[in-house]
């Protein structure tokens, strides 16, 4: 037995909150360039080093990029994942949510990179709280279709 899913015609704002990660992604690439050629560490080098990050700030600077661009990174699939999955029945509220994540790992990338760990919590309280309104509305979606299966 097949299932039929019809789209919300609200859906396009669900993407153009996916679409929006593309533009929070390059800020990143953005930020940890600008800081790898300040401190002056070559590619392919990941990190500097701990020596290097204690005795120069801009070291330490390139370091805070780097890990708030992986940060990025290890929290982009399960946000899309859940957009589009609670999108299909809460276009309106998951874009809302959506754009609230996106917000805050933008200000997660300003406060990590320039203001050091600290900076990054005001940021990750707004993505966070709106990646669990996300998750919730997705396992929602998800109970509603297997009950109507």
């Amino acid at each position: 037995m097949s299932f039929v899913v019809e789209v919300p015609k609200e859906y396009g704002y669900v993407l153009a909150a996916a679409t929006s990660s593309l533009f929070v992604n390059t800020y990143h690439k953005i930020l940890s360039s600008k800081a790898r050629n300040a401190s002056g560490i070559k590619h392919p080098t990941p990190y500097a080093t701990q020596e290097q990050a204690d005795k120069d700030p801009r070291a330490f600077k390139f370091n805070l990029a780097q890990r708030a661009h992986a940060n990025f990174g290890e929290n982009l699939t399960s946000f899309l994942v859940a957009l589009l999955v609670a999108g299909l029945r809460y276009p309106s509220p998951t874009a809302y949510a959506g754009a609230a994540w996106v917000a805050g790992r933008l200000g997660y990338a300003y406060g990590y990179t320039n203001l050091g760990p600290g900076g990054r919590r005001p940021g990750y309280l707004i993505s966070q709280v709106a990646k669990l309104a996300l998750t919730t509305m997705a396992v929602l979606t998800c109970y509603n279709m297997v009950q109507a299966a």
